[in-house]
C-alpha cells in the first residue's frame, strides 16, 4: 500500500500543475430525496412505490465506519449483524440469516452472479470509496432478479471531482486495529479519474485468534466523449485474510473470557471486478447504457461454523461416521469456491409526453464458470470439566480423501426486464414492472460421477402506486414478487435422507426448490415545519414458500432445506427532526414477526418430527432500531458530536421456541473537528462497556449448548485525516 500512497502524491502534484488556472463554475447539490436503485434510474422519492432509504455522503463521512454494518444499521428496517473482521449476515424482512435473500450491488451491478450468493460479499468493499448507500426493503426481483427478496443494498462509489482533490489518513483503536486510507482525483480536459486505496490490519485483539488484514484499490476513469456520451471504467481489486475465531461458550461469555476454541480456522478472499460502461443521452427524453463486466473471485476457508461436535458421543453425524463413544472426536472441513464471470447488461430509458409516461427496459447475460471442493478434517475436542463444553479443538489430520463436495459448473444467466410508470391523473402515479430470469447450470459432480444440467427460471411481477395529495405528504402501495433459487453449493453436497440417530445413509439432493415470495405493502411520508420534521413508514406482509432455510442440527451442523411456508410481517419507520442548525435527531426502527406456517423439524432426542407451525423463527428479534442525536455547536464551527443508540430485542435461539437471548441495547459516541484541511476524530463504540453478543444460536433442542458471538468491549477509535482540494 505504500506504493499506492506514493502514486497518489505524484498524481496529485501533476494534476495541480495542470489545473492551477482552471475555475470551477459548477455547483454540487446533494439530493437526498433522489434514488436510483428502486427504478434503475434517477427517481424522486415521491415517485417510488417501495420502502427505500439513503445514507448520504455526509452520514458516511461523519460515521468513520470500520465496517459496513456501522452504516447499514442506520437504515430503518435493516439489521446487519457483525460476525467479526467485517464478516456479516443480514436481517431485512427476514430473521438474522446467511441465506440468499439479499442482493448486494456495486453501482447497480451485482457483486455476485446468481447462484453463487455469499453473505460476506460486503467485506470486499472499499469503505473509503462510498459516495452513498441505498437500501431497498422488500422484493425487487422484478427489476434486479433472484435474491432481491428481503432487501437490496446498492453501494454507490465516488465519482471523479472537477477540482483536484486528495485526502489520506489513518485510524486505529486500542485493540490492535489500524487502517491506512488515501484517495485522489481530478478532471483534466475530457478525462476524470478517481483512485482510492485502503489497507486494514488487526493484530492481537480482545478476542484470541482474531487477526485479519485487508487491502483494497478502486480506480475509476471517466472519458467524456462529448456532452451526450460518456465512457466509464471501474476496476476494483481486493485481498482479504482473517482468522475465524467463532463463538464462545456460555460460561466463557459471561466471564468475559474471550478465547477462541480454534486457532486454525480462517477465511480468505481474492477479488477482482472490472466494468466498462458506455452511456449516451439521445435527447432529454431518452438515454441508454451498455456495460460489459468481468469478475474473478477466489474464496477459501477452514470455517469455525463447520466444526461438528456433540456432547453425546453416540450421535450419528450426517456427513461423518459415528463417534464410537469417543467424546473427544470432532470434525471440520476445508473448502474452496472459485468463480469467474463474463457479462453484458444494457438498458434504455424513454420518456413520453402521454400521461407523463416513463419506460425503463433492459437485458442481461452472464456466464460464470465455478469450481468448488470441500473435504473433511479430523479434530480432537479438549473438553472442559464436566465434558459438556469444549475448551479448544486441535487438528488431528486433514482428510482430502474424504470429500464433502467436489464439482465444477458453468452457470448461464439470462434476463430481460421492463418497468413502466405513468400518471393517469394529477398527483397519482402507477408503476408496473416485470422480469424473466433463466439460470441454467451445466454441472459435473465428482462425488457421484454425475453430469447434467439444472434450470431455474421464473417471471416476477410488481405493481405499485404513489399518491401525493399534498406537497409535503404522500402515500404508496405495492404488490411484488420475489424468488431465490438454491445456491449451487447446497445442491451438490451430501444430505441426510432422514433425521434421527440410526441408519443415516447419505444421498445427493438435486431437488431443492426455488423459494418464492409474495409481498403486500403500504407506506407513506410526511414533511412538516419547512422540512425540519420528516417521517416515513412502511407496513408489509410477505409469505414465503419453499423458503430455503439453514436448519441447525444438534451437532451444530446446518442442513439446507426447502422448508415449507413462512410468514413475515411488520412495520418500519423513520423520523428525523432538525429544530436548528445545531441539532439533528434521528429515530428509526422496525417491529416484525417471522413465523413458520408449514414446517417440521427432526427432534433427535425422540427420533420424531416436531410440527413448528405458528412458532417464531429463530434469530428473529421483534424490535430492532438505530437512533442518533447530533450536535454541531455554533460556538465551535467545524466541530461535531453524535450519540447513537442501537437496539435489538430478545429472540429465540432455537426452532422449538424454548430458549431466548435477551437481546441488547448499546450506545456509541462519535466526535470530530476539522481545522483547515486537517480532520481529527474519535469514536467510542460500546460506550458503557456492555456485555452482549451480536448473535446467539444453538441446535434444535433447548438442552444443547449455545454459541455466543461476543461483541467487543468498549473500543476507542482515533483517527486523523488530511483533506486537500484546489478550488478557485
Amino acid at each position: 500500500m505504500k506504493n499506492i500512497f506514493l502514486a497518489f502524491l505524484i498524481i496529485s502534484q501533476f494534476v495541480l500543475a495542470q489545473n492551477k488556472n482552471k475555475i470551477d463554475t459548477t455547483k454540487v447539490v446533494e439530493l437526498d430525496n433522489v434514488f436510483v436503485t428502486a427504478n434503475r434510474t434517477a427517481t424522486q422519492r415521491k415517485e417510488t412505490p417501495v420502502a427505500i432509504s439513503k445514507l448520504t455522503a455526509k452520514t458516511i463521512n461523519e460515521t468513520k465506519a470500520v465496517a459496513a454494518y456501522e452504516l447499514v444499521n442506520k437504515t430503518p428496517g435493516a439489521l446487519m449483524v457483525n460476525l467479526g473482521n467485517e464478516q456479516h449476515m443480514m436481517a431485512i424482512r427476514q430473521p438474522m440469516t446467511t441465506n440468499a435473500y439479499y442482493l448486494y450491488l456495486e453501482d447497480g451491478l451485482p457483486i455476485r452472479p446468481m447462484g453463487i450468493f455469499n453473505h460476506n460479499a460486503l467485506l470486499e468493499i472499499n469503505q473509503f470509496n462510498l459516495e452513498s448507500i441505498e437500501v431497498v426493503k422488500g422484493p425487487v426481483s422484478s427489476l434486479y432478479g433472484p435474491e432481491a427478496v428481503g432487501g437490496t443494498i446498492n453501494l454507490i462509489s465516488q465519482k471523479p471531482s472537477f477540482n483536484p482533490e486528495f485526502k489520506f489518513g489513518i485510524q486505529a483503536d486500542q485493540w490492535g486495529y489500524k487502517r491506512f486510507q488515501a484517495a485522489g482525483g481530478a478532471t483534466i480536459g475530457k478525462i476524470g479519474f478517481h483512485i482510492v486505496g485502503i489497507s486494514s490490519l488487526q493484530e492481537n485483539g480482545w478476542m484470541t485468534f482474531s487477526d485479519y488484514n485487508k487491502d483494497n484499490l478502486n480506480i475509476r476513469i471517466d472519458y467524456n466523449i462529448n456532452t451526450n456520451t460518456r465512457l466509464i471504467s471501474n476496476t476494483m481489486w481486493g485481498k482479504y485474510y482473517s482468522d475465524m475465531s467463532g463463538g464462545v461458550n456460555e460460561n466463557d461469555f459471561y466471564n468475559r473470557d474471550y478465547k477462541s476454541t480454534s486457532d486454525f480456522t480462517y477465511r480468505k478472499s481474492d477479488a477482482l471486478r472490472t466494468r466498462l460502461t458506455l452511456e449516451h443521452d439521445w435527447n432529454e427524453n431518452a438515454s441508454s447504457y451498455l456495460t460489459t463486466y468481468h469478475r474473478d473471485n477466489k474464496l477459501g476457508q477452514n470455517p469455525s461454523y463447520g466444526i461438528r461436535w456433540s456432547a453425546d458421543p453416540t450421535k450419528k453425524d450426517i456427513y461423518y461416521p459415528t463417534q464410537n463413544n469417543n467424546p473427544e472426536l470432532a470434525y471440520g472441513e476445508i473448502n474452496s469456491n472459485n468463480f469467474k464471470s463474463y457479462g453484458l447488461v444494457g438498458q434504455h430509458t424513454q420518456k413520453f409526453d402521454f400521461l407523463n409516461t416513463k419506460l425503463v427496459a433492459g437485458a442481461l447475460y452472464d456466464f460464470s464458470p465455478v469450481s468448488y471442493w470441500a473435504y473433511r478434517t479430523d479434530l480432537k475436542a479438549n473438553l472442559n470439566p464436566g465434558g459438556l463444553t469444549v475448551n479448544n479443538y486441535e487438528v488431528i489430520a486433514e482428510r482430502p480423501d474424504v470429500k464433502i463436495s467436489d464439482y465444477t459448473a458453468d452457470i448461464y444467466n439470462a434476463a430481460g426486464y421492463a418497468q413502466l410508470s405513468f400518471n393517469p391523473f394529477e398527483k397519482f402515479i402507477i408503476s408496473l414492472g416485470g422480469r424473466y430470469d433463466n439460470m441454467k447450470v451445466d454441472y459435473a459432480n465428482a462425488l457421484d460421477q454425475s453430469t447434467g444440467d439444472k434450470i431455474y427460471d421464473r417471471f416476477t411481477f410488481k405493481v405499485g402506486a404513489n399518491y401525493n395529495p399534498f406537497d409535503n405528504a404522500g402515500f404508496y402501495g405495492n404488490y411484488s414478487q420475489g424468488f431465490s433459487p438454491p445456491n449451487i453449493t447446497s445442491i451438490f453436497r451430501a444430505k441426510p435422507r432422514t433425521g434421527g440417530t440410526t441408519g443415516i445413509p447419505a444421498e445427493f439432493y438435486y431437488n431443492l426448490k426455488p423459494a418464492t415470495f409474495e409481498n403486500y405493502e403500504i407506506g407513506g411520508w410526511i414533511s412538516l415545519f419547512e422540512n425540519k420534521l420528516n417521517f416515513d413508514y412502511a407496513l408489509y406482509y410477505m409469505d414465503g414458500k419453499n423458503e430455503l432455510l439453514n436448519v441447525r442440527l444438534e451437532n451444530n451442523d446446518t442442513d439446507y432445506r426447502s422448508a415449507g411456508e413462512t410468514r413475515h410481517k411488520g412495520i418500519e419507520f423513520g423520523v428525523s427532526y432538525k429544530p436548528s442548525q445545531q441539532i439533528n435527531f434521528r429515530l428509526g426502527g422496525t417491529y416484525a414477526q417471522h413465523t413458520f406456517i408449514d414446517f417440521e423439524v427432526s427432534d433427535k432426542s425422540t427420533d420424531a418430527l416436531q410440527n413448528l407451525n405458528g412458532k417464531e423463527m429463530p434469530n428473529a428479534p421483534r424490535w430492532s432500531g438505530n437512533s442518533e442525536i447530533s450536535y454541531y455547536p455554533n460556538w465551535l464551527p467545524n466541530f461535531r458530536t453524535a450519540l447513537e443508540w442501537q437496539l435489538v430485542s430478545s429472540y429465540y435461539q432455537d426452532q422449538v421456541n424454548t430458549v431466548k437471548y435477551s437481546g441488547y441495547d448499546v450506545f456509541n459516541f462519535r466526535a470530530g473537528y476539522q481545522w483547515k484541511g486537517i480532520e481529527i476524530y474519535g469514536n467510542i463504540i460500546n460506550l458503557t462497556d456492555k456485555l452482549y453478543a451480536y448473535n446467539v444460536s444453538r441446535a434444535n433442542l433447548s438442552t444443547s449448548q449455545p454459541a455466543y458471538l461476543a461483541a467487543a468491549p468498549r473500543t476507542f477509535l482515533l483517527g486523523i485525516q488530511y483533506n486537500f482540494s484546489l478550488k478557485k
